[in-house]
């Protein structure tokens, strides 16, 4: 039962390392903390809330007075601080995972559950995801759909002779881009590319191929049960219910980069040293900074400092916060359906 005893402040997490195949060393760049000698760290979940189940899906809580707390814990016992009016899952969690993925080799070709399959199939959870590209190697892509007219007896063979790589579209990665995934589309991140990835809190994939790799298991029966082979003529790179012109002032700028169902991210850059004043509207809010660096000071609380790297989650109910931002500034602002949008100060 929710204690609401909480004075709401910016909260950060422990990041969980997840070492992966194709993972490589550049997390380092956004501060976390890579084990010596270690295999590549694929990902780095920043915002996690999975099911007791998953090993290593639950967040710890890194300051304040929730600090050693998971996630769903201090949700717990603080619901109405922390969620507000927004919705938790079905299983009580948090509606949202946050991550960084870095790609030193080729993610598989990998689709995620739908709802259709999901409704079917008691424990597969729904999973659409964004991309927002943080770092790109030069001639690196995002491999997102399918070519147009392929049919699903056409796209078995070319799996099973080893040619699927022919059927996949291929998009240059260029740093500021966001690409969008809904529930059934075919993907894989290229190697070479560094992300922040927003996404329904889900951690079911079903592999195609996995670019000759050995030791790792395919799922190809239940990924051609996801895919939308006509999805491809629907995805765009930047997707939106409406488009949107970007807000500049004389400190920030100020775009939509992705609106979905399940959330909306933006992009905020300071081109000048400036307060920005942390609105929530009654639904908390995620910030990942990219770059730069400041401080946000907000009622009965430590001030809270943060650099490129630091993922900070906004409860619905923090008060009188305002944010110092050094030049150059650039953060993801992560909202969720309930939240009211426009909220630059």
């Amino acid at each position: 039962m929710a204690r609401d005893r909480l004075i709401p402040y910016p909260i950060t997490f422990h990041p969980l390392l997840k070492p992966r195949v194709w993972g490589g060393r550049r997390l380092a760049r956004l501060g976390k903390t890579l084990p010596e000698g270690a295999a590549g760290i694929g990902e780095s979940w920043e915002v996690a809330d999975l099911p007791a189940a998953i090993e290593g899906g639950q967040s710890v809580v890194a300051n304040g007075s929730l600090a050693g707390l998971t996630l769903r814990e201090a949700v717990e016992d603080h619901e109405n601080a922390i969620m507000g009016s927004a919705m938790l899952t079905p299983e009580g969690g948090f509606p949202l995972l946050i991550k960084y993925l870095d790609a030193r080799e080729n993610l598989s070709v990998q689709v995620h559950p739908t709802p259709e399959y999901a409704g079917a199939n008691p424990g597969a959870v729904v999973k659409s995801e964004a991309w927002v590209v943080v770092d790109a190697e030069p001639d690196s892509v995002i491999y997102k759909g399918l070519r147009p007219g392929l049919t699903a007896e056409q796209l078995r063979r070319d799996i099973e002779t080893g040619v699927i790589v022919d059927d996949l579209i291929w998009i240059p990665a260029r740093v500021g881009e966001c690409h969008y995934l809904p529930s059934g589309t075919c993907h894989a991140l290229g190697g070479g590319v560094l992300v922040a990835e927003v996404q329904s809190p889900s951690d079911t994939t079903f592999r195609l191929y996995d670019w000759g790799r050995s030791g790792r298991a395919l799922h190809i029966e239940e990924a051609l049960r996801c895919i939308d082979l006509d999805q491809s003529e629907r995805i765009t790179d930047h997707p939106r219910r409406r488009e949107r012109r970007p807000s500049v002032t004389s400190e920030f700028r100020t775009e939509v980069l992705c609106e979905a169902e399940a959330f909306t991210i933006e992009l905020i850059t300071a081109v000048a040293g400036a307060d920005l004043a942390v609105v929530t509207q009654g639904s908390p809010v995620v910030w990942m900074i990219l770059s730069g660096a400041g401080s946000v000071r907000s009622a009965g609380a430590e001030t809270v400092a943060f650099a490129a790297g630091t993922t900070m989650l906004m409860p619905a109910g923090i008060r009188d916060a305002t944010a110092r931002f050094h030049r150059e500034t650039a953060l993801l602002r992560v909202l969720l359906p309930s939240t009211v949008r426009d909220l630059l100060a």
